[in-house]
């Protein structure tokens, strides 16, 4: 496994550097600043807020003005334009992919768009034994609906160590983080409720149709990922590591 720290000066922003996460970081060589927090996910799931295109263009001005030569964006689909408008309900990818107003600022970006999270399947019990002992998966979409899993916390780090370790490559490109595309096997209407429950059904539908990459290849990415001496953590391994939460 490569170690990225060899290569790079490594360097954390937090608001606290006396938390033990911090001091976790400081004893592994990385170079830790405060009180700073550049960027926080704002409530998910808050109808009409615009907090994360706010925070999102405020990087790009920031790293703009201080000349930054490679900036790291984790990007997502806009939705509602992608889908022709039939879904208007997903904020948190729209807001993500109206921040790729970054290159209009001239500041060289990658983008990495991670896949659907793995632990939403543990976090949401969408995947639970049944009183039979049988494994259900809860979707609200059709058998042909193709899901680009990813072990968020395994494997979002190696796209962002792949795309520093090959800049010229990767400018201006976006890299689909995630293990493969998947079909789900069984759908299980209104299993969130509320709002949130509301952006969980349209994310699944844009799976469906047109996709949650818009039907994009994984290869390039992929490809990008093995190069730079990383494997991705597949379904199958994922569901090895949390059996005993299932």
């Amino acid at each position: 496994m490569p170690t990225l720290s060899q290569e790079f000066k490594i360097r954390g922003i937090t608001r606290d550097a006396s938390k033990p996460v911090a001091q976790a970081l400081v004893k592994q060589g990385v170079e830790v600043k405060t009180p700073l927090s550049l960027v926080t996910t704002p409530d998910w799931g808050n109808a009409g807020s615009d907090a994360e295109l706010v925070h999102g263009k405020n990087v790009a001005d920031a790293a703009k003005e201080a000349g930054v030569q490679h900036l790291i964006f984790s990007s997502l689909l806009n939705v509602t334009e992608t889908s022709g408008g039939r879904l208007k309900h997903v904020p948190h990818f729209d807001q993500k992919a109206t921040v790729e107003y970054i290159r209009s600022v001239g500041v060289p970006a990658t983008f990495v768009l991670p896949g659907y999270f793995m632990t939403n399947y543990t976090v949401f019990r969408m995947l639970r034994k049944g009183d039979d002992g049988v494994y259900n998966l809860a979707d609200p979409v059709g058998k042909d609906a193709h899901f680009p899993p990813i072990d968020i916390a395994g494997d979002m780090g190696k796209y962002v160590a792949a795309a520093l370790k090959n800049r010229s490559e990767v400018l201006c490109l976006q890299l689909l983080a995630a293990a493969d595309y998947y079909s789900p096997t069984r759908i299980l209407a209104a299993f969130i409720p509320g709002p949130l429950g509301q952006e969980m059904l349209e994310n699944h539908l844009f799976s469906e149709n047109p996709g949650y990459f818009n039907g994009k290849s994984l290869k390039e990415s992929y490809a990008l990922l093995e190069k730079s001496g990383y494997r991705v953590t597949s379904w199958e391994d994922f569901l090895k590591q949390c059996k005993d939460s299932l």
